[in-house]
Formats: C-alpha cells, sequence, structure tokens
C-alpha cells in the first residue's frame, strides 16, 4: 500500500461515511467491461463539484491490491454484478491527483519528475528485481515489470488537465507533461502493461498539442456522455428521493439546480443538491468553488455578438452554438462559439446535443453568471437591465405605448442584429427585452399549448412574488396590428391554460410593422368568470 500506488480505500472511506452518498457504482459494470480491450481508454470529464474525484476514488479502492474493499462496496449496486468479485482488489493501481503533485513537486516544471520519481520508488517495494536503480521512466518501469512478470496495470488520473487548464502559458510544463502522456498511453508497448487508464478532469482531450498523445481514448464529456451519462451528476429519480427524505421542495429544488442535459438524463450539480438538503437554504453555492475570473476576459472580447448571446440565454432562451471550432487552447479562444463551448465544459452553460444549442441551466447559474459581469464592469449589462426593468414596469403599468417604444429602443441598441422577417424573430427580442423579468418569473412558458392553440409566452410568478406580481399571457404579430394579437388571446382562450393560478393575469398583445418599423402594444387585465 503506497501514495501513489495500489493505495488504501480510506479515501472512498470518507465519501461513504458522509450523511448524504449517491451511490454510483454502476459505473464499475462498465469499466469491468472494458478491462484490458481497445475501449479501456477513457477520459470522463466534467465541471468543478460534480464529483469526479470520488469516482476516481471508487475506482481506486475497488480495484487497488492494496486494500480489501469487499465490504465497502457490500451494499452497492456493483455488488449485484456476477464479476463483482472477480475484478475486486486484483489489480496494481498507480493513482495519481495531478493537481495535488503541484505543491509537493515544487511547481508545475517539476510535476513530471516527482511524480515518475516517487512512483517508481513505490513500485521497487512490489517488483524489486524488475527494474534498475537507475530507472527515471514511469513508462519504461512498466513495460520493464510487464516484460517480467506479465503484469498489467491500471492507472488512474484526477484533474489530468490541471496543468493543460490552468498553466496554458507554461509551455515547457505542458511539452514535459504531454511527452509524459504519450508515453503512458500511446502506441503498442502500453497495451502491453495497461489494464483500464482512466482520466477525470473538466477539458475533454480534443486539443492539438494532445491529441496525438491520447487519441487513443474514448471521451464523455458534457456534449456527449453517452453511456456514463448516468454517473455525471445526480439524476432526476436520486434529486426526488432526497427532496422526499429531507422534506424539500422538489419543484424548487429543480428550478435551482437542474439543467445539464445529458443523453436524455436531467443532471443536477452534486454539490448543490448535498448543500440544498443538508442545510435547507436555496441559494448559489457555485461561487463557494468556482470563479468567472477567467471568463469574463474572454466575454468582454464580445466575439460575433458574444454579449448579446448571453443576455439572450440569461433571459430563458437557447443560442446555436458550434463545438467543433473549440481545440482547448484557452490562450487563442478566437470566437464566440469557442467561449460558449469552453464554458460549456466548465458548467457555466448546459448544452442540448439534438439541438446543438447552448443555455443557461438553472437558476444558481443565471444568478451567479448576472453578478458576475455585474462585478467586472460590464457596462453594457448594466444599462440593459435598466432598460429591461424600464419594460417590465410599463408592462405592469398597462403602458402599451411605452412598452412599444422601450421595445423598440432595446432591438435597436442590443439586437439590432435580428433582423425581422417574422413572428418567430420578434420572439427572439421578447425573450432578451425581459431579462429582468427572471427576478420575478420563472423561465418564460414559449408556445404553451391551450384547448385552441399555442399562446406565443406565458410569464408565472415565482412563489415568492406571486401576491406581488400578476402572471403575463403575451401574443406576438408581425405585420398586422396589436389588436389582432390580443383578440386572438381571447378568442383563443389562451388564459383558460393557467386559470389554477389565483392571482392576476395580464394579456399582452404586440406586433412590429415593417412598414413603419415600429412596435404597437396593448394590454388588458383578464377578468376571471
Amino acid at each position: 500500500m503506497g501514495m501513489f500506488v495500489n493505495p488504501d480505500n480510506s479515501a472512498f472511506q470518507v465519501a461513504l461515511n458522509s450523511e448524504i452518498y449517491i451511490d454510483k457504482s454502476g459505473l464499475i459494470n462498465y469499466t469491468n467491461k472494458v478491462l484490458n480491450t481497445l475501449q479501456g481508454y477513457i477520459c470522463n470529464s466534467r465541471p468543478r463539484r460534480f464529483g469526479k474525484s470520488v469516482t476516481a476514488n471508487m475506482l481506486t479502492a475497488y480495484y487497488s491490491r492494496g486494500c480489501d474493499s469487499e465490504g465497502l462496496f457490500a451494499d452497492l449496486e456493483i455488488s449485484k454484478s456476477a464479476d463483482f468479485k472477480k475484478y475486486l482488489n486484483q489489480f496494481d493501481v498507480i493513482h495519481l491527483d495531478i493537481q495535488w503533485c503541484m505543491e509537493p513537486a515544487g511547481g508545475a516544471d517539476q510535476v513530471v519528475p516527482y511524480i515518475s520519481e516517487k512512483t517508481i520508488a513505490e513500485l521497487k517495494e512490489y517488483y524489486p528485481d524488475a527494474l534498475s536503480e537507475d530507472a527515471k521512466s514511469l513508462p519504461e518501469a512498466l513495460s520493464q515489470i510487464n516484460a517480467l512478470t506479465g503484469k498489467k496495470f491500471i492507472v488512474i488520473i484526477d484533474e489530468w488537465d490541471v496543468l493543460i487548464r490552468d498553466k496554458a502559458t507554461n509551455t515547457k510544463a505542458q511539452e514535459d507533461y504531454i511527452n509524459f502522456l504519450r508515453g503512458m498511453f500511446k502506441g503498442t508497448e502500453p497495451t502491453k502493461y495497461i489494464q483500464l487508464a482512466y482520466l477525470t478532469g473538466i477539458l475533454p482531450i480534443k486539443k492539438e498539442k494532445t491529441q496525438s498523445a491520447l487519441n487513443n481514448f474514448d471521451e464523455f464529456t458534457m456534449l456527449s456522455a453517452s453511456r456514463l451519462a448516468p454517473y455525471i451528476g445526480f439524476t432526476e429519480n436520486e434529486v426526488q428521493k432526497l427532496a422526499k427524505e429531507y422534506q424539500q421542495d422538489f419543484d424548487e429544488v429543480k428550478r435551482w439546480y437542474d439543467g445539464y442535459l445529458l443523453n436524455e438524463y436531467q443532471v443536477y450539480n452534486p454539490r448543490a443538491v448535498v448543500s440544498v438538503m443538508l442545510r435547507g437554504e436555496f441559494k448559489s453555492y457555485w461561487s463557494e468553488t468556482a470563479s468567472y475570473d477567467a471568463i469574463v476576459p474572454l466575454i468582454n472580447m464580445d466575439f460575433d455578438g458574444l454579449k448579446t448571446a448571453i443576455i439572450e440565454m440569461l433571459s430563458g432562451a437557447e443560442v446555436k452554438v458550434n463545438t467543433a471550432t473549440f481545440k482547448n487552447d484557452t490562450l487563442n479562444i478566437k470566437s464566440r462559439d469557442d467561449v460558449l463551448t469552453y464554458m460549456i465544459h466548465l458548467g457555466y452553460f448546459g448544452y442540448n446535443q439534438k439541438l446543438k444549442t447552448a443555455f443557461v441551466p438553472n437558476e444558481e447559474i443565471r444568478q451567479e453568471l448576472t453578478a458576475a459581469v455585474e462585478s467586472r464592469g460590464w457596462n453594457e449589462m448594466l444599462a440593459f437591465q435598466q432598460d429591461s426593468e424600464h419594460l417590465l414596469d410599463a408592462t405592469l403599468d398597462m403602458d402599451g405605448m411605452a412598452v412599444a417604444a422601450q421595445i423598440g429602443k432595446i432591438h435597436n441598441e442590443y439586437v439590432s442584429v435580428i433582423q425581422y422577417h417574422n413572428e418567430n424573430l420578434l420572439s427572439s427580442v421578447l425573450t432578451f427585452a425581459y431579462l429582468s423579468a427572471m427576478q420575478y418569473y420563472f423561465k418564460p412558458i414559449r408556445e404553451l399549448p391551450t384547448g385552441r392553440g399555442f399562446a406565443d409566452f406565458v410569464f408565472i410568478p415565482k412563489p415568492e412574488y406571486s401576491a406581488s406580481y400578476p402572471a403575463m399571457v403575451v401574443e406576438l404579430k408581425w405585420n398586422k396590428d396589436s389588436a389582432t394579437a390580443l383578440q386572438q388571446i381571447k378568442d383563443k382562450q389562451y388564459p383558460e391554460s393557467i386559470l389554477n393560478y389565483t392571482g392576476d393575469i395580464l394579456l399582452v398583445g404586440i406586433n412590429y410593422d415593417k412598414g413603419t418599423k415600429e412596435h404597437q402594444c396593448m394590454i388588458e387585465k383578464y377578468e376571471k368568470d
């Protein structure tokens, strides 16, 4: 039992000791299946606070022959597998935490020599006759052990990308590390001594510098989690059970911490869910573990209307993103798509794989992102919020002329790139314009089904604001008139879809006239029977 070679199971025991532990041992069924195959090279990337280290510790506790973990796993899902005992604590495991190694190594430049020296020293205790005294290369040492004994290793690397992500300007440290990874995993020789390689971090592998070193790895990311989706974060069923056990309002938990859509799974942020269950306080726990310092400068470059896109997402909309252009090179980000993709990997945006769109996943992230751009002097955001607040106030005051004027102002000053051609583009501007409503209302419901059609927008106040803010049913028209829009709401009885809402309801009809290039608006209060 050593620090890097064949560690014990104490780190995983700490997770099991916690008041809340969600069983993710089903992942081991997959890793067992791919042992000693070409698919046994796995890179599972996910944001901070999504249980990366817990998973790495779980795999180590299961496979390492430096411990006896049968009791730890006895009540977990993997214990029901026919292969449970076949692979339990049967392998030589090398577990490296690159983030932790930075300090004892004395800095990024010394990480590779430090890892190699310490790991080889531990290997000599297990295989004293296989290694020469002057052995310094870890890949070569593993190869020598395999040649003499036939033994193969499981290598688990936590925070594998820290030198790629956080030390982007240190080219020497990066080159040394990439060469180390290439020696460990690339080519014919590593297939002789690698039984399983499991890398976890924030960024995926697809980067020009690392692609040649690690292109034999299967990637599971926030863009495409594939079969590992239920093991990245908490699933909806798991959160429902926790909410019931801890007597928390599940709908409120969902609004605050849901939103990551992975292979048809609704995935929740584990750290936030555990925190709200134990503390009983709905708030953002994101700022306790994450920083926007690296993101805000990229936003301020405003690539291709990036700021407009972010405001749209803060307003509840989704925006198209091409994730294929991002190369993980944070020093040479040159497009809106690169920034959005980077923020998806960091967990600041969700990703719809089918529609290829990015979106703000939940209330926690919306509040954090809004606070971050405000605190760092994003003047455009501050000015826009004021204009959006004026629009909401005018709507609540039922001042149709002021609403029309404010929508025109917001369109001209912030989203003039959206040229009206139909009602769909008008709806994009409306989504954008009502950003301030997100403080008091749930995310606007688009195309809400009703008995006789679909309402363009429905705004429902959050429970804490329901006594002060009315629900709003909004209908849009292009090149017609606002009276027609308002009449359609009445004729098709759109308000009936929310009659269970006990507060006031406003009916809002909005039209854009292509000839005059002006908006019109009419607002009425809905009279319930």
